[in-house]
């Protein structure tokens, strides 16, 4: 349903609190629902389906994060919005990210970057922060890995740095799938031309998601991958400092 000032609802899969992970300080972390993407190593499987999310009002979610609001901001934190797939609902996103900055609090989103085209320079004009995921940093190893294109996410992560909107890059290390120094490399030049890019978070591989996949009946296509060991995941940080990037 829709009101004169944007969206009222929008469907979400949870709220939670955390810290360090998904923005700088504490963080509201809203996970809506629905994504276009079915990344092999997606851990939040059940985010998958806009059905399966439930409808929320803007409203309640303001009031939910009210209840933080002093703790997350003294924390040094904010609001991050996640899913799934935030711009798959950009009008909720935007709504929720608005009334965020009107509340004075720090916001990010995170993202694929794949349906950037969707989120508007207003979306973009509430968020303090970018999280983009960059699956690969080649065209046919992001399709196997992700069913999707690889060109719209670049294309988001130039439009970002034209608007010099903050950006931490995302980075999951799958060994066989993302680890190929090549295309690392590939990936740490194309970050490297980006002034807004503050950081890149190299994120190793897990499979902690797995029993998520049990319980909804569906394979886990990475079951049987390893998951990385720090030497591998130093050789990939090492790579994007290389370029003088700020890896962690």
């Amino acid at each position: 349903m829709n009101t004169a000032d944007g969206p009222s609802t929008g469907r979400i899969h949870s709220w939670d609190l955390s810290t360090g992970v998904d923005g700088p300080g504490t963080r509201f972390v809203l996970f809506v629902s629905g994504c276009p993407l079915r990344c092999l190593y997606c851990a939040n499987p059940d985010t998958w389906h806009l059905r399966d999310g439930r409808e929320v009002t803007v409203d309640e979610v303001m009031q939910e994060i009210g209840k933080y609001h002093g703790f997350v901001t003294t924390a040094g934190g904010g609001v991050t919005v996640t899913g799934g797939e935030p711009l798959l609902q950009p009008a909720f996103t935007g709504a929720v990210l608005r009334r965020c900055k009107e509340a004075g609090l720090h916001t990010a989103l995170d993202t694929s970057g794949f349906l950037g085209a969707r989120a508007s320079d207003a979306l973009l004009a509430d968020t303090d922060l970018v999280l983009l995921d960059i699956k690969s940093s080649d065209p046919a190893t992001y399709r196997r890995l992700t069913g999707g294109r690889l060109a719209p996410t670049l294309d988001f992560a130039s439009r970002l740095d034209r608007l010099g909107k903050r950006m931490w890059i995302r980075y999951v290390l799958v060994p066989g799938w993302t680890d190929d120094p090549q295309a690392v490399d590939g990936l740490a030049r194309f970050v490297a031309g980006l002034g807004s890019v503050e950081r890149v978070d190299v994120l190793p591989f897990h499979k902690l998601g797995a029993a998520k996949y049990d319980a909804l009946g569906i394979p886990f296509p990475l079951r049987d991958t390893p998951v990385p060991d720090q030497r591998l995941t130093e050789r990939v940080r090492d790579q994007f400092r290389a370029r003088g990037l700020a890896a962690v």
